[in-house]
């Protein structure tokens, strides 16, 4: 059991008979004779919904732990992706719903962290920064000193819009959480 004035963001929880994982938790303490409160943003482990929620700080939860895996994306079909465990070769199905948008940059090979509570599996953590490289964009800008922005489609079919010095076979960073160009790989000399 853990108050709910310890709801740290990455716990498992059990509430009302359903499983949730605590995407952020912030405690706030109360004044005079009210007691503090914790206001958390929870996503079902069932449906994968998001839920915002005050809970009082002396509330107990059930505490669920998860356990963490390594595992080899293979590859995905319309509405599952399919991984491996390097070391047993046991193959894993998880629902694309559960990957969330992020699906789209999964490319075979990719090793991830795979949260299971009880065997079954219930989110995939990405990095938070992945190297992509772009093959198509339109031809670079440099004499636009303004901070317009270009699409590009990247090596796996996503398109993510980039500044307009970036040109078709650069290297670039982006957000794994929301597919924002953050910057551009230098080469490697050498």
């Amino acid at each position: 059991m853990v108050l709910a004035s310890q709801l740290r963001a990455g716990m498992a929880i059990q509430y009302q008979k359903q499983d949730y994982k605590v995407i952020a938790a912030e405690y706030h303490p109360g004044q005079g004779q009210m007691g503090g409160s914790t206001h958390a943003r929870l996503q079902s482990l069932d449906t994968g919904t998001f839920w915002e929620h005050s809970f009082r700080a002396d509330l107990r939860l059930e505490e669920i732990p998860l356990q963490r895996q390594a595992l080899e994306f293979l590859y995905a079909d319309s509405d599952q992706c399919y991984f491996m465990n390097p070391e047993t070769f046991e193959q894993t199905e998880i629902a694309r719903a559960l990957v969330g948008p992020q699906a789209s940059l999964l490319e075979p090979g990719m090793k991830l962290s795979v949260e299971f509570v009880g065997g079954r599996p219930v989110s995939v953590l990405f990095p938070e920064v992945l190297e992509v490289k772009i093959v198509d964009t339109a031809a670079p800008m440099h004499q636009q000193q303004d901070n317009t922005f270009k699409p590009a489609k990247l090596e796996n079919g996503v398109e993510v819009m980039v500044p307009q010095f970036i040109k078709t076979g650069d290297l670039i960073r982006i957000s794994a959480q929301n597919l924002k160009y953050m910057d551009r790989v230098k080469a490697k000399h050498g």
